[in-house]
């Protein structure tokens, strides 16, 4: 069975990186870096959205198609079960026909 978990991606802005007073850091940081790092990290969860989107779409066909075809292999031993009665009662009459027409001569 699959199950899907929703998260949170937290995003901050670059508002929120400078003035943030865990971060110490940012103030050595030229503005352009901070900018390119807040761009990237967005572009990163946009990235890994994607990828778990696409892995959980694979998951659900492959799962999909190994029902159907368990389905498929349960339709086909009824069917050649049904062939096979079928064929063994339309044999079992002629070889009737045949031994009541040797047994009447």
């Amino acid at each position: 069975m699959i199950s899907y978990k929703n998260e949170e991606k937290p995003v901050f802005s670059l508002d929120t990186l400078t003035n943030s007073e865990n971060n110490s850091i940012s103030d050595d940081i030229d503005a352009d870096v901070l900018q390119n790092h807040q761009e990237f990290s967005l572009g990163n969860i946009v990235y890994v959205s994607l990828k778990e989107s696409t892995t959980s779409e694979q998951s659900a066909r492959m799962t999909a198609m190994d029902s159907a075809s368990k389905n498929a292999s349960e339709i086909i031993e009824k069917l050649t079960l049904i062939f096979n009665r079928t064929h063994q009662a339309v044999i079992t009459k002629e070889l009737i026909e045949i031994i009541s027409s040797a047994a009447a001569l």
